[in-house]
């Protein structure tokens, strides 16, 4: 049966996202020569281009698919933090950004030539506890105002204290996804999904060479944390769903994969969106990975709206 983009249930959704805030920025430009001065490429800048990275890229997806949404989460006193509360504005995305002035605001910054990336430079320290002890009290002020939390975790240092956060969501009745770093899901105990992808599902319960293997691993993992559900994004593989039912799989939906930078943002921007209307996990999940599979076709961290989901659907 064909699924029908829910405009009205999306517009009333509240979510909240708090976690690891970025600006990514990107300079394109043109090799035509060799440096004299090493061996490396000399690149002609022509175009700049900054773009909302890491939470923010998450909390601008989902604006761009029609909910209200606000970003927590911490930036440095400096342009790179103007900039990014200027682009939350202008993408609708109610920022309450912690300032950390001892800290810069976490920046990759892209070399590109003829579209292809030649460097990566990333400016970035963890915050101060100050910072973080503003993460909490924005937390507590917003809570009660959402339908759905989102934690998008970098490992930047924005959610040293997501156990806290958890535990503070669930006790006002929120549901709480999270998007997870590294091979301490302990941490996220307590979440009602957590999405990791492949990599990091691997990091977390080792490889698998079997799908009974992964099903048990995943459904062993999911009760040791007292999750509702845990989704296993799997690039070209689709995405797999693991709950109390059992397991849903979707396969991938990519048309063409240009870039894969913040397909993660999006799909659990689209998770959260969904869960928000009231959809169940089977519905949200194939939004999500329709979300996904139009993503990875533009360059960099890019946003899906609305309308290109809804035209996926008819």
């Amino acid at each position: 049966m064909t699924l029908q983009f829910p405009t009205a249930a999306v517009s009333r959704c509240r979510v909240l996202v708090v976690g690891d805030v970025m600006l990514d920025r990107y300079w394109f430009g043109e090799v035509d020569r060799i440096s004299p001065e090493a061996p490396v490429p000399v690149v002609r800048v022509a175009r700049r281009e900054d773009r909302l990275g890491g939470a923010a890229n998450v909390a601008r997806n989902i604006a761009a698919l029609g909910a209200k949404v606000t970003l927590v989460g911490v930036v440095g006193a400096d342009e790179a933090g103007d900039r990014i509360a200027r682009m939350s504005a202008e993408a609708g995305v109610d920022a309450d950004l912690i300032r950390d002035t001892e800290h810069p605001t976490t920046l990759k910054m892209r070399v590109l030539g003829r579209a292809q990336q030649l460097l990566r430079v990333d400016f970035e320290q963890h915050p101060e506890p100050i910072a973080l002890d503003g993460i909490d009290a924005a937390m507590a002020r917003h809570v009660s105002r959402h339908d759905v939390i989102v934690l998008s975790d970098y490992a930047k240092g924005a959610l040293d204290r997501v156990s806290s956060l958890i535990a503070l969501a669930r006790s006002g009745g929120v549901p709480v996804l999270v998007d997870p770093k590294g091979d301490d899901y302990a941490r996220y105990r307590g979440a009602t999904l957590v999405t990791p992808n492949r990599s990091e599902m691997q990091q977390a319960v080792g490889r698998w060479n079997t799908e009974s293997e992964l099903t048990d691993r995943a459904q062993r993992l999911r009760a040791e944390l007292d999750l509702e559900a845990l989704l296993v994004t799997r690039s070209e593989q689709g995405m797999t769903l693991f709950h109390d039912a059992g397991r849903e799989h979707v396969d991938a939906q990519a048309h063409e994969v240009f870039d894969v930078s913040g397909a993660g943002d999006t799909v659990l921007a689209t998770l959260a969106v969904m869960r928000a209307a009231g959809l169940p996990w089977l519905d949200a999940m194939q939004w999500a990975n329709r979300a996904g599979g139009i993503v990875v076709g533009k360059l960099g961290t890019s946003i899906v709206t609305a309308e290109e989901l809804a035209g996926e659907s008819t």
